[in-house]
C-alpha cells in the first residue's frame, strides 16, 4: 500500500511530534492544518477502539487516510489504572494526573507498569489497519527529568534504564510504546 498523505487525529502536540519523528516518508497533516477544532469523544472500552473512533471520525470528515493512536499508562498495582483514562485521570491536566498517580501509589508495593499504545490507520473506504505496542518499566517515587510529556517523568524504562523524563527524544523513540505500535502498523501495511 502506498500512501503519500495521512491525517493525524490528535490534538496532543507531543504525540504529533513523536509520530512525525517515527512515521517518516509520508506527508502527515495535523488536525490544525485540516481546520478541525472539535472534540472527538473517546467512548471505546479499549485503546484499540478509541484509536479507531478518532481515526474514523477524521477519515470520514476529510476523506483522507487517517492515523490515530490511543495510549496510556497501565500500573499493575492499580489493576491497570489509569489505562484508557490516562489523559483524563484527574480531569485537571498532566501535572494533576501525575500528582494523583503518586498519591494513589503511596501504599502500593507493586510498582510495575507499562505504557500501551494502539494505532489505527483508517482509510476513506472504511478499511482499517492496527498496530500495537508496549514498553515496560515501573513507577518512580517522584518526578525525575523534564523531557517528554504526560507521565514520562514518573516512568522508569526497563529498556533505557532511566526515566523517560531523562531520555532524549531519539532514545525514547527507539523503545516507546508508540514507536513499537507504529512499527507494527508499518509491517502490516507494507509502509516501510
Amino acid at each position: 500500500m502506498e500512501l503519500t498523505k495521512i491525517a493525524v487525529a490528535t490534538g496532543n502536540k507531543g504525540k504529533l511530534k513523536e509520530i512525525k519523528d517515527i512515521f517518516t516518508g509520508v506527508e502527515l497533516v495535523s488536525l490544525g492544518e485540516l481546520g478541525f477544532t472539535g472534540e472527538i469523544e473517546e467512548t471505546g472500552k479499549s485503546f484499540r477502539e478509541n484509536a479507531m473512533i478518532k481515526a474514523g471520525t477524521i477519515a470520514k470528515l476529510y476523506n483522507l487516510p487517517t492515523l490515530a493512536d490511543d495510549s496510556g499508562l497501565c500500573v499493575d498495582g492499580l489493576n491497570g489504572a489509569p489505562g484508557i483514562y490516562s489523559a483524563r485521570f484527574s480531569g485537571e491536566g498532566e501535572a494533576a494526573n501525575r500528582k494523583l498517580l503518586l498519591k494513589r501509589m503511596e501504599h502500593v508495593g507493586d510498582r510495575k507498569a507499562h505504557f500501551e499504545c494502539a494505532v489505527c490507520l483508517y482509510l476513506p473506504d472504511g478499511h482499517t489497519y492496527f498496530g500495537e505496542g508496549k514498553t515496560y518499566g515501573k513507577i518512580l517515587y517522584e518526578e525525575i527529568g523534564s523531557s517528554g510529556f504526560g507521565y514520562d517523568c514518573l516512568f522508569y524504562s526497563d529498556d533505557l534504564k532511566k526515566s523517560f523524563g531523562l531520555a532524549t527524544e531519539e532514545e525514547k523513540n527507539t523503545v516507546s510504546h508508540r514507536f513499537r505500535a507504529l512499527q507494527d502498523l508499518k509491517v502490516k501495511t507494507g509502509q516501510l
